[in-house]
């Protein structure tokens, strides 16, 4: 099994302005060439806006085409979470673009209530493993990377990550989880972050981040930033052969 490279976008969100954004990010990805994935973070066209009404986006909307303009460009698979509209519900919604247009969708489980999150969108109810170049994947967004037990390898996923907009107050807990994620699920994991202040006076530090299967991290840093990550499917894969934790992992079905 060949090695998949993964890119990771570490934006400042233009606040609620998806043409903005897009436009923005066409200029850096230009010159980005031969890698297999492409993740932005949790709304990356618009910030954590609590405003869904007025950007809200159907499936067939501008940052859904341009998604799919891209990984067809780019030949890559692109990744990210949207304000989406479907079926009259209004979702935060993480979208995995295959190259030829098609798209696996993950609807975020646990809102943020705090945020007051859970009065504008309606949560997701199951988990989506995405099945790519003989790679399984698992995306997730923000506030579920405080949920273990949904984010449990029972599917035998090879890599998570986490598309988020997570605030800089409670960034050493971002840290902490990510690495706990990787070593508890014995998997590649993956935290796209953004950097920056938002509409509502949030600010964010980024550490965006890529963590071993054995927890070690190389995180990103604070500033707007794109790095490349190459995975090894043969070391991951022997990893669990010589340590298989897993065959001991608890058996259990999430109602």
């Amino acid at each position: 099994m060949k090695n998949l490279k993964i890119t990771i976008i570490q934006p400042d969100i233009i606040w609620e302005d998806p043409q903005a954004n897009l436009e923005k990010y066409s200029k850096w990805l230009e010159d980005i060439e031969g890698t297999d994935v492409i993740i932005f973070p949790e709304m990356f066209t618009t910030g954590f806006s609590m405003h869904p009404e007025k950007l809200k986006e159907s499936m067939d909307g501008i940052s859904v085409k341009w998604m799919q303009h891209v990984a067809a460009e780019k030949a890559a698979a692109i990744a990210g979470s949207l304000i989406i509209i479907d079926g009259g519900k209004i979702f935060n919604r993480a979208l995995w673009v295959f190259p030829n247009g098609e798209i696996s969708i993950y609807d975020k489980r646990h809102l943020y209530s705090m945020g007051q999150e859970h009065l504008h969108y309606t949560a997701g109810t199951k988990k989506e493993i995405v099945n790519y170049k003989g790679w399984k994947l698992c995306p997730q967004i923000c506030y579920d990377l405080r949920f273990p037990v949904f984010a449990r390898n029972i599917e035998d996923y090879d890599v998570i990550f986490y598309m988020a907009n997570w605030p800089s107050p409670r960034h050493h807990v971002w840290k902490n989880l990510l690495v706990s994620r990787a070593i508890e699920n014995q998997a590649y994991c993956f935290g796209i972050n953004r950097v920056g202040t938002d509409g509502m006076g949030l600010s964010y530090n980024g550490d965006s981040v890529f963590v071993s299967p054995k927890g070690i991290a190389e995180f990103m840093g604070e500033n707007e930033s794109i790095q490349t990550f190459s995975l090894s499917y043969n070391e991951l894969h022997l990893f669990r052969k010589k340590f298989p934790l897993l065959n001991d992992r608890d058996q259990f079905l999430l109602q």
